[in-house]
């Protein structure tokens, strides 16, 4: 079913790429959850899935944009999940939304674009519906879409730990950057299972996020970390090694890592006319990628009081 209201009548919310710059995993335990430590940044509008909705007296979603056509069918939807969560824990029923998720960032791509859908939608609805709970009561709805949907809604730079329960706000740089995913989709339960056969990190410990003032001291500190993830999917698929080899080769290229469970990778670069740069370069070398030049939105240390 296609809406086609005026869409002056939206409340909107961006849904950004969640990118995981570092992702130590270590062996599953109870239930088969691996526990994980990893620095999260998010992308800026460059790179985000577009969130609108408006009042109705029901609840139902539209999906448009480039990417729609990989989520026609999906049994389970993030987006109106969120929307009954949020509905549910304010206690009121004859609450509906006519929903239009606009779909950029790539299905199964290991940027969280499901969970920061998910995220946008209790953001955007508790702003329209005028239920007004806080981040905290936000992120404790969120726990029960997704273990990347609370880091999604707190919407900055963090380190989230545990099972993606622990969530620790950080300092980050501004980081020009470009996102770049083979096309060729990816389940995250197929990696970690891959990941497992290979042989889990049976070292897995909590490190301390790297700090540096501008992107060329923080991309080489983080040099010294990794995505433990990284092995298990290109076994699956080496296209991801082919689009790291192809970021490292671009001017200005400080360090090239894989997101998440994959396949998107991402490079970071001295400057936001490097990355431009190299994203128009790799688009024109790979027409079957997706490709996106973004900043990794930063956030200042904390000041100490004395």
């Amino acid at each position: 079913m296609s809406l086609s209201p005026d869409r002056a009548n939206f409340s909107t919310a961006w849904a950004p790429a969640k990118v995981n710059l570092y992702l130590h995993v270590g062996s599953p335990g109870p239930g088969g959850l691996h526990p994980v430590d990893s620095l999260v940044v998010f992308a800026d509008t460059r790179a985000a899935d577009r969130i609108s909705a408006r009042s109705a007296p029901y609840m139902m979603l539209s999906v448009e944009g480039a990417g729609a056509k990989a989520l026609r069918g999906a049994p389970n939807n993030l987006t109106l999940a969120a929307a009954m969560a949020l509905r549910e824990a304010c206690d009121r029923s004859a609450f509906g939304a006519a929903l239009v998720l606009h779909k950029e960032l790539p299905v199964a791509g290991g940027v969280g674009g499901g969970s920061a859908d998910a995220a946008a939608t209790l953001h955007v609805l508790n702003e329209m519906w005028g239920v007004d709970f806080g981040e905290a009561a936000l992120e404790r709805i969120a726990q029960q879409l997704g273990s990347d949907v609370p880091a999604c809604v707190r919407l900055r730079p963090l380190v989230m730990r545990g099972t993606g329960e622990r969530l620790i706000d950080v300092a980050s740089p501004d980081l020009p950057a470009i996102l770049v995913n083979p096309g060729i989709p990816l389940e995250t339960r197929k990696v970690f299972d891959k990941f497992d056969r290979l042989g889990a990190n049976r070292a897995f410990r909590e490190v301390e996020p790297p700090w540096g003032e501008t992107p060329e001291a923080f991309a080489h500190l983080l040099s010294g970390y990794r995505n433990d993830l990284e092995p298990a999917a290109i076994a699956l698929c080496p296209e991801i090694n082919r689009a790291l080899t192809l970021i490292r080769a671009q001017p200005g290229c400080l360090l090239a890592r894989m997101s998440g469970s994959g396949p998107t990778c991402f490079g970071l670069f001295d400057s936001d006319e490097g990355a431009t740069y190299a994203a128009r370069a790799i688009a024109e070398a790979k027409k079957k990628y997706w490709v996106r030049a973004t900043l990794f939105r930063g956030a200042a240390p904390v000041p100490i009081d004395d």
